[in-house]
């Protein structure tokens, strides 16, 4: 098989567009010089809209758990009780961090094909007023489910928990409102939806986030905010960043405002849309339910999933996920997000059509899905 094409189709890291790959590979500058001062607070200017917020965003170098961390490490102490939403790996990745750093954690599971259910969220604070931060997800990749983050912020009513939301794979992709839904920390990272290479987490906190961080009994050194916040007032980074990874963010931003935030999300959706209404064709079963369906990441079952990615690997060279926790083997996941457009989806169903011999089948009922959007 030809081989010097990549088809990636996984929820992270995505495919990259050349333009972003060629910045990647820009002359180094000083980090503590005038071009790089002059960058870092445009860069987070320009991520504000994706984040839905006015607050500060800040660059760390490191994977999207390193956001997560950074979160955990200036919100708990040890004791602190906290409230975990766990329906996937990377709700129980919030819980693991947080016991690292001492916490009192409460978990409140739902079955991994699921939603949260935001009254059970409110029911729990309720019975717990002790909760100091609630940890959720927004996208919970594993699942390919979007948990609705807007309601879970009005359940907590006039309690006091914080709000502490990883939106690794969504912001770029799904809309988000910092701000107006109330959410108190949010965290992405480079490498999904905003279409650059892994590397870089952004994180933002309300004003009521910094507050308790403030007054944080432990410390973590390099994920210290007050560190941060000391650099950021002269705009430099507090360590050394990954200074190709701005610059490739930075023309990754390009690309996102030219196409506009709106068509970025519109086109996020049309891309589940065909891949669900493709796999369907197929005879197929989504893993999700239409009303929790992910728009950048589409599960499906399949007995054997893990023996047939490999097979599709090997034969057509394109690379699907396979499934994590209860779903490792049951499932494969097909990635729509970032640097993906309609015909990457036409040539990922044409490859289950030729894959279960139905050809046309999904194809077929994907650009049906196409032709009727406007």
């Amino acid at each position: 098989m030809f081989r010097f094409k990549q088809e990636l189709r996984i929820p992270g890291p995505t495919p990259v567009p050349p333009q972003v790959l060629a910045k990647a590979s820009s002359p180094m500058v000083n980090h503590r010089g005038s071009v790089f001062k002059e960058k870092l607070p445009q860069l987070a200017r320009r991520l504000q809209p994706i984040f839905g917020t006015t607050e500060q965003i800040y660059m760390v170098t490191g994977s999207g758990t390193a956001g997560m961390e950074m979160a955990v490490a200036n919100l708990v102490s040890p004791g602190t009780p906290v409230l975990c939403l766990v329906g996937g790996f990377f709700g129980q990745r919030w819980a693991e961090i947080c016991r690292v750093f001492g916490a009192e954690v409460h978990e409140l599971t739902y079955p991994w094909d699921t939603a949260v259910n935001p009254d059970q969220v409110g029911d729990y604070l309720r019975k717990h007023p002790e909760i100091e931060v609630v940890f959720a997800t927004h996208n919970e990749s594993s699942t390919t489910v979007l948990n609705d983050i807007e309601a879970v912020a009005q359940a907590r009513g006039d309690h006091q928990a914080l709000l502490v939301v990883d939106a690794v794979s969504s912001l770029g992709g799904v809309p988000f409102a910092m701000d107006k839904w109330g959410v108190d920390v949010v965290v992405t990272a480079s490498q999904k939806c905003l279409k650059a290479p892994p590397g870089l987490a952004f994180v933002s906190f309300s004003s009521r986030a910094k507050e308790k961080a403030a007054a944080n009994k432990s410390r973590s050194y390099y994920f210290d905010l007050a560190i941060y916040d000391r650099y950021w007032a002269r705009h430099e980074p507090p360590f050394t960043p990954s200074i190709s990874l701005l610059f490739a963010v930075e023309e990754a931003l390009n690309i996102l405002e030219a196409e506009g935030l709106e068509s970025a999300y519109a086109r996020h959706r049309l891309m589940r849309d065909m891949v669900r209404a493709g796999v369907r064709a197929l005879g197929l079963v989504p893993l999700v339910a239409d009303e929790h369906a992910s728009p950048t990441v589409t599960g499906v079952k399949l007995d054997g999933a893990d023996e047939w990615r490999t097979a599709i690997r090997a034969r057509y060279g394109v690379e699907f996920a396979g499934g994590q926790g209860p779903f490792a083997g049951k499932i494969f996941r097909i990635g729509h997000m970032g640097y993906a457009t309609p015909l990457d989806m036409l040539t990922s169903l044409a490859v289950l059509e030729m894959s279960f011999a139905k050809p046309g089948a999904a194809t077929t009922a994907a650009e049906l899905v196409w032709s009727q959007t406007k």
